[in-house]
């Protein structure tokens, strides 16, 4: 995908508005003044507080016309999207805005179709809008407890099972970086006559170097959701949200605006749209940096095959049906061989090598290597190494932990948050209705969601994962899991 690289609209006027002498009575409380803020100033330089300014003002966001509204355009021609849309509470704001704008579409009972892996702020937002869920399970990697994409014809037997569904939500790439047939599952979706929604979190940067996989709005998705931050280039808790030039476009166009609008801050950051506006012309100049990520990435990935104790995750993605590609800016390394978990690993390079990589699970870790990014390799094998040649620690079994499947839906998700609930021991939760939704982090894909029946291999799932090195389980009434929030009998 090839764009122009137009001028930074909104963060040109920002840096304007930011070097005049300007007084500010107004919020924030800093005044953009480091006499009146010095510790403030010292922290993060007074560039930052003159460039961090209230929204609704002339010349940078209020109005069509603005900077800001210019910078929004130029994200949609550089994303060939019909309409963009700047995010500052993350694509989970995105999650929350899709649950919301679907939800004004047909009749109440009429459920979402969604790929059971999504992000909890999916489902978050299925709670708010009193949404009706129906899921298609993805493809799952057993061995390294990955969630992968889901199967066209695992598709189509969901949609011939729920075809009443007002949309359809799926995720790609995953957060391993496995690329689902956006295309083929696109298409299934508009013969049955819905949108297809496509969580491409991890594809901020697709499109823009011949060696990185599509866009999906050039694949047939109706809206995707771009986590920017991830692999953009912008700051952190920034996002985009495109909503492409499909057979739905008009229809969704207002329902999405009047969701953004529901969850949009009323003080949004100056920073973060700054910040978005910059990765995105960086992005369209970016094919020269975006290649040497991808040659760092392969070099580390063939360091990681000449390893006798180390292997490359991707090289076995063949084995999976539904994976028709794969984001080579993420590099999942198999670090059984090692004689410790993933967890283990991931802490140890942290703490005594300051390596720090993306995620971890039971069996392996992924690093991610963004635009521009060229890390040195040997430091990375070095470090490795020395997990290796230091004494295993017997944490948790190197045995892979099993993902659950979920438990039977017993109640609609909104009915079950907002139900009388109690919070019982987690022995006596099995086979009650969960009233929360617990997520094991990373990669925040719920494990259970409100309304399910809570199964024995769930709760030990979520218990173990609670223990674990860098475990953490979302949603949870304590870190160890010890009580569950139950519907009240």
């Amino acid at each position: 995908m090839s764009c122009v690289v137009e001028p930074t609209y909104y963060a040109d006027a920002l840096a304007e508005f930011a070097g005049r002498d300007t007084i500010r009575a107004m919020v924030p409380g800093h005044s953009a003044d480091p006499a009146a803020a010095p510790r403030l100033a010292e922290y993060f330089g007074d560039s930052a507080l003159l460039l961090d300014v209230t929204p609704l003002l002339p010349g940078l966001d209020l109005g069509d016309d603005s900077p800001l509204q210019h910078s929004v355009r130029a994200a949609a021609r550089a994303f060939q999207a019909r309409r963009t849309w700047f995010l500052t509470n993350g694509a989970s704001q995105a999650n929350r805005i899709a649950a919301l704008a679907v939800a004004q579409i047909g009749t109440p009972d009429q459920p979402l179709l969604s790929q059971r892996s999504a992000h909890s702020s999916l489902f978050d937002g299925a709670v708010i809008a009193g949404l009706p869920l129906a899921f298609v399970m993805p493809t799952i990697d057993t061995v390294h407890g990955i969630n992968h994409g889901i199967t066209p014809e695992a598709f189509r037997e969901a949609l011939a099972n729920r075809p009443d569904a007002r949309a359809a939500y799926i995720i790609s790439p995953s957060y391993f970086g496995a690329v689902a047939d956006v295309p083929v599952l696109a298409e299934i979706a508009h013969e049955s006559g819905i949108p297809l929604i496509v969580d491409a979190a991890w594809a901020a940067h697709f499109g823009f170097h011949p060696d990185l996989p599509a866009n999906p709005l050039t694949q047939g998705a109706d809206l995707v959701v771009s986590s920017t931050h991830k692999l953009g280039g912008s700051l952190t808790q920034s996002a985009m949200l495109h909503l492409g030039e499909g057979p739905f476009a008009e229809q969704l166009e207002p329902l999405i605006d009047r969701a953004f609008r529901m969850t949009a801050s009323t003080s949004t950051s100056s920073l973060l749209l700054a910040s978005l506006d910059i990765a995105r012309a960086e992005l369209c100049g970016g094919r020269e940096s975006i290649g040497r990520a991808i040659a760092a990435a392969d070099a580390l990935r063939a360091a990681v095959r000449a390893h006798p104790c180390l292997d490359v995750v991707s090289d076995h993605y063949g084995d999976f049906a539904g994976i028709v590609g794969h984001d080579p800016l993420h590099v999942a390394i198999d670090v059984r061989g090692l004689g410790k978990t993933g967890h283990e690993v991931r802490n140890q390079l942290m703490r005594d090598h300051d390596v720090y990589v993306e995620i971890a699970t039971n069996t392996c870790v992924v690093a991610i290597i963004g635009p521009g990014f060229e890390p040195d390799v040997e430091r990375i094998m070095a470090a490795m190494g020395e997990c290796a040649a230091s004494d295993a620690v017997d944490i948790v079994s190197l045995e892979s932990l099993q993902l659950p499947a979920p438990g039977p839906a017993a109640m609609r998700p909104r009915d079950a948050f907002f139900a009388a609930t109690e919070l019982v021991a987690w022995r006596d939760a099995v086979g009650r209705v969960s009233a929360d939704a617990l997520a094991a982090y990373p990669p925040g894909i719920p494990n259970l969601l409100p309304g399910e029946v809570i199964t024995q291999p769930t709760v030990e799932f979520l218990r173990t994962i609670a223990v674990s090195p860098g475990g953490y389980v979302r949603g949870a009434a304590d870190a160890a899991v010890d009580q569950i929030r139950v519907v009240s009998i």
